[in-house]
């Protein structure tokens, strides 16, 4: 997988570095960042800019790329000793993708799971959560009714992010292996999801106000579910 952009380079270079094959500039970069690349004993490429353009597809690239191992995902068997989990029920933005899987590292829960979806971008995705994507583990199932049962085989309660969800403030839960369900901003929880849930959960709104991003409602609820 190729990336690209300043930031998400410079924490993959810090953070992860295993993970990188090749190093590809489109400019000339400090001296001594240089060396720390090179450092890798990794290809280095310099790329003219119309090359650079191709790879960023037109993405804001500053010159900076890499080329990764491919992405290993986990399986949801692989989570089953986790305490708290994330699960994206039909989200395909990979601007709220990223912004989640930030807001998952940094309030500690275990991992993500995406499902309803048939692919993924993980270079994008990579890029928006500024490399947070490979701090924790990820799962893909497409398939909600399976990773529903499956994550239910293991002890998790599922709980649903829904509009019509009890408000937060007064939900009440035993300490127990949770599943966060968040659905898309367009068409919410799948049918099969909504199922399959334990309980839903609502963060009820202020000066009649109906909504919120997905990844901001996820992170209210993530904070308030594990505290």
């Amino acid at each position: 997988m190729i990336i690209y952009g300043k930031q998400v380079v410079l924490y993959v270079l810090e953070k992860h570095p295993e993970l990188i094959e090749e190093v590809l500039f489109s400019k000339e970069i400090d001296p001594k960042l240089f060396k720390k690349f090179t450092s890798l004993n990794k290809k280095v490429i310099k790329l003219d800019n119309k090359k650079a353009q191709g790879l960023a597809k037109g993405g804001n690239h500053q010159g900076f790329f890499l080329r990764l191992k491919e992405f290993g995902v986990s399986t949801l068997k692989e989570l089953k000793d986790s305490d708290f989990i994330v699960v994206l029920d039909g989200i395909t933005d990979v601007g709220n993708i990223g912004a989640i899987c930030r807001t998952v590292y940094s309030l500690g829960v275990d991992a993500i799971v995406a499902s309803s979806v048939k692919q993924l971008n993980y270079e994008g995705i990579a890029r928006t959560s500024s490399g947070a994507l490979f701090d924790i583990p990820f799962c893909h199932n497409p398939n909600s009714l399976d990773v529903a049962n499956e994550l239910k085989q293991y002890g998790f309660k599922l709980f649903g992010a829904a509009m019509d969800g009890k408000d937060l403030k007064k939900f009440e839960h035993k300490k127990e292996k949770i599943a966060l369900v968040l659905g898309s901003e367009g068409e919410g929880l799948s049918s099969k999801m909504i199922k399959k849930l334990d309980e839903k959960v609502s963060i009820k709104m202020s000066n009649d106000f109906d909504s919120l991003n997905v990844s901001v409602a996820g992170g209210i609820l993530i904070y308030n579910l594990k505290n």
